[in-house]
């Protein structure tokens, strides 16, 4: 099972873009197979990647994710080519629906069709990506326009590998399939390992990355470690979504805890943070969370493995660049012990 580093959002916490790359080559010398940055309505990943590569000489460069509200399919191609060449072949393209949260209140679009548009627009990439004139009929997007001057067009810079990965964020059954159908990985978000092998079954078989996406804290103390995570999965939990569209309040409720997610939801809408945070049940972190002491994460680490991970990527929740730095080691570590 391969090991990613998601630097997550850039913001807070006190670290600049220097603490932030010296914490991507230490992740790069302690054999991290992948880095990867996401995006909300702050920086953007594919910068992020393309300012990373002059930097280092081996780490994928993954965008984790891309909105796909944000990007026409074929400038997120053009993205990815430009990236893999000045990398040297290194990119991993990233996509995701978002929420219409972001999509209607940020992009201005309409959070409609999300399993369509996901098709049109991996089908579009790959098409862009693989070099071909692009010419497209689907059901949310049409190229070159009908009745239009448009020109069948192909990308003017070939990325350096053969087939660049494209990885979809998908939760739900029926974008899991389109991931096992389309894409070559699966970023899987916050899934537990019993979760990842139930919805694993949608994938029809096929072969790609199975990378499930985990805050991740070795500590000793369980307490603390519970204490830690709070802040953050209360704000996935909470705050990234609307009242009636939280794709990650939904997955608390697949797990079995939709009482206490919805509860703790009205109450960070509410602005009761600091409620919201002492709702979570130390069971919905251990579910949707890797923290703990390393023997505990050493077994976890092992059941995703079980479950069919291939990759591994985790986020730091520590405030600062040594404690991020120390996390970076201790979960190297114990990924290889759980081999």
């Amino acid at each position: 099972m391969r090991l990613g580093y998601s630097m997550s959002y850039w913001g807070g916490a006190g670290l600049g873009p220097a603490d932030h790359l010296a914490l991507v080559r230490e992740a790069e010398a302690l054999g991290y197979e992948s880095v990867w940055a996401a995006e909300t309505y702050g920086t953007d990943p594919a910068s992020l990647m393309a300012w990373i590569a002059g930097q280092t000489e081996r780490i994928a460069l993954g965008t984790g994710v891309l909105q796909m509200s944000g990007r026409k399919p074929v400038v997120a191609a053009m993205t990815a080519a430009t990236i893999d060449q000045v990398s040297g072949g290194r990119a991993r393209l990233g996509v995701g629906v978002s929420g219409p949260q972001v999509v209607e209140g940020w992009h201005g679009e309409r959070f409609e069709r999300p399993l369509a548009r996901t098709r049109d627009y991996l089908e579009v990439v790959r098409l862009a990506l693989g070099g071909a004139p692009v010419s497209y009929r689907g059901q949310t997007l049409t190229l070159p326009l009908e009745g239009s001057e448009g020109k069948e067009l192909s990308l003017a810079v070939s990325p350096v590998q053969e087939r660049l990965p494209v990885y979809l964020a998908a939760m739900g059954p029926r974008m899991v399939e389109l991931a096992g159908e389309l894409a070559d990985g699966w970023l899987a978000i916050h899934f537990p390992p019993e979760y990842l092998a139930e919805m694993r079954a949608h994938l029809k078989g096929r072969d790609i990355d199975v990378a499930p996406m985990l805050l991740t804290l070795v500590e000793e103390d369980q307490e603390l470690a519970y204490d830690m995570m709070r802040p953050m999965l209360s704000l996935y939990l909470g705050g990234m979504g609307s009242r009636r569209t939280n794709f990650y309040n939904r997955l608390a409720a697949s797990l079995g805890f939709e009482k206490e997610a919805s509860q703790l939801q009205e109450a960070f809408l509410e602005g009761r943070q600091g409620e919201a945070m002492a709702m979570l049940p130390d069971a919905l972190i251990d579910a949707m969370t890797l923290c703990g002491p390393a023997g505990k994460l050493r077994e976890r680490v092992a059941a995703y493995r079980e479950a069919g991970a291939t990759s591994l990527i985790v986020g730091l929740v520590t405030p600062t660049r040594r404690l991020r730095s120390r996390q970076l080691r201790l979960i190297a570590q114990l990924v290889r012990a759980s081999a």
